[in-house]
């Protein structure tokens, strides 16, 4: 008999982008009223625990990533004792809570970074101030660039220079500094005590810099596709050997606490040889294999990612993390929606392209179903972005004066950033807000198109063969299809078409240009889409068992 395994190391866990799920006090931004107001939506669904975006108290410079008090709540949230009634009710319906914790930046109103530009003694030492370039200091550092466009460095009054990969207003922490490792320690143990079950770490691949800070990848080289700016070990600034101390100190601080505690990583590397690093046994216990949220919809790539995420993992004993989508790159709806590459999917910088090509978003909801059955069926945990369960698409007609990532400022107004995946969801069948906040007078803090009355969840409970019914029959189904299924063993398939098996159990899935007949004998037990028995139409995925 196989070992018992772990919660985490089967769960499918549900994104809460606490922002845009539900209003609780009706002002047009989601709060923890609106999320403990759900909390039997999300069982329903039947999710084994909740990942909630940052709701620290922050200046919302780019949506609670900016944080100016780890251990607190954002006023426009709710409280802290809000926060500590949310996390009882979950954990009554058997749902667990994981945090995101962000560690690479702190706000620029955080009490140390006010202190650092008072030129308190030592303050600047616990982020990255350095002297600037050129004979008056005038020019910044090093040629870093930020995540979000622009240098990664801003000058001060005194003519020093910060640290910042992402806003100017995310000034970057110095992980050399033991002040800083003691508090994010003390930071995990404060959530611990109150019985959050784990963190996600954003930008878990940061945190340590080569020490000089030295000139990185040339931005201004033509050749340099912008990827080389966010991944792995070819960049000073990303996925340094010295990260991992850090983590092995985490894991000491959650491995003292019963039940277990645990973590899953952010981590964009260049391969999943290095993101394997991050799971070993003494650091984090999962880390999201984004390789699968970059493949095109082609079974050969397809197949790839799958069998490299899977044996990566295992190399370190570590099940592999399955994500479609999330807060920070395209729904999968609509990246489905158009012609798809031979090549892993340079996550949003696909957009520019992507854009001049009309999307066919009922061709990408058929084939986000089909590949919502794939994830679930593969071994591992799987986590769903909120609205994924609707089939919800991306907003790309969001008007400029109202967007609000800051990658639309400091690209120079050319990208248009992550808003257009990040819209209130629509929960009754009427009109915007569509019951995201109860005053139907709301203003939500991003626009909600006027045609999402038909992919509300109140619309969608009416349909046996909606893409919200799919989800709920799929997570009844897959404890008993999946969950302790064991490995996975590839079938024998027509070209274009990916099938394995993984016990008694078999999931395939059509990507090819015509239908194809599905094995002798095999009974279907879920489909993407309604009717398949014996033929299994294009884009289309099934859950079978065979006699």
């Amino acid at each position: 008999m196989a070992p018992e395994q772990s919660w985490w190391q089967t769960a499918v866990v549900y994104q809460v982008y606490i922002r845009s799920f539900a209003d609780g006090n009706g002002d047009g931004i989601g709060d923890i009223e609106g999320l403990r107001a759900k909390l039997a939506y999300l069982g329903r669904l039947g999710v084994d625990a909740i990942w909630i975006n940052p709701w620290y108290p922050s200046p919302m410079a780019d949506a609670g990533y900016d944080v100016s008090d780890y251990r607190d709540i954002e006023p426009s949230y709710g409280t802290l004792d809000e926060a500590q009634s949310l996390i009882a009710e979950a954990h009554d319906l058997g749902i667990r809570v994981i945090l995101d914790i962000v560690p690479n930046h702190t706000s620029d109103q955080h009490v140390w970074f006010k202190a650092a530009l008072a030129d308190d003694p030592g303050a600047r030492d616990r982020y990255h101030f350095t002297s600037g370039r050129g004979d008056d200091g005038s020019e910044p550092p090093n040629n870093w660039q930020s995540i979000f466009g622009g240098p990664a460095w801003t000058r001060v009054a005194d003519g020093s220079w910060y640290l910042h990969l992402f806003a100017p207003e995310q000034p970057d922490l110095n992980w050399d500094h033991p002040e800083v490792r003691a508090e994010f320690e003390d930071v995990l143990s404060f959530w611990f005590e109150r019985g959050v079950d784990g963190f996600r770490i954003d930008v878990a691949h940061g945190l340590v810099k080569v020490p000089g800070l030295p000139d990185g990848v040339d931005p201004s080289v033509d050749a340099v596709p912008h990827s080389m700016l966010v991944f792995g070990d070819q960049h000073p600034a990303w996925d340094q050997d010295g990260v991992h101390e850090v983590y092995r100190g985490w894991r000491a601080v959650a491995d003292r606490y019963t039940p277990e505690r645990i973590f899953i990583a952010e981590a964009w590397v260049s391969s999943n040889e290095r993101l394997a690093r991050y799971l070993r046994p003494d650091e984090l216990h999962t880390a999201f294999q984004f390789d699968f949220l970059r493949s095109p919809w082609r079974a050969e790539k397809l197949r790839e990612v799958i069998d490299d995420a899977i044996g990566s993992a295992a190399s370190v004993g570590a099940p592999p993390t399955w994500v479609l989508s999330n807060h920070d790159v395209t729904r999968t709806v609509t990246r489905f929606s158009r012609s798809q590459p031979d090549q892993l999917v340079e996550t949003d910088w696909e957009r520019a392209r992507w854009a001049r090509e009309e999307p066919d978003h009922e061709l990408g909801r058929k084939r986000a179903r089909a590949a919502a059955l794939v994830q679930l069926a593969l071994p591992g945990t799987a986590y769903v972005y909120q609205g994924e369960e609707l089939a919800l698409e991306e907003i790309e007609d969001v008007p400029d004066d109202l967007r609000q990532d800051p990658t639309w400022v400091q690209s120079g107004y050319t990208d248009v950033g992550r808003d257009g995946c990040r819209i209130p969801l629509p929960w009754k069948d009427t009109a915007p807000p569509y019951g995201f906040a109860g005053d139907p007078a709301a203003v939500t803090w991003l626009p909600q198109p006027d045609h999402w009355a038909p992919h509300s969840v109140e619309a969608q409970e009416r349909d046996s063969a909606s893409t919200l019914s799919l989800y709920r029959d799929a997570l009844e189904l897959r404890p008993t299809l999946w969950r302790d299924a064991g490995d996975l063993k590839w079938l024998t398939a027509p070209d274009g078409v990916v099938a394995f098996e993984r016990g008694a159990s078999q999931c395939w899935v059509n990507i090819s240009t015509a239908d194809v007949d599905l094995p002798h004998g095999a009974v279907v037990v879920l489909a993407s889409v309604p009717g398949v028995e014996t033929t299994l139409p294009v884009d289309t995925a099934v859950w079978v068992r065979t006699e």
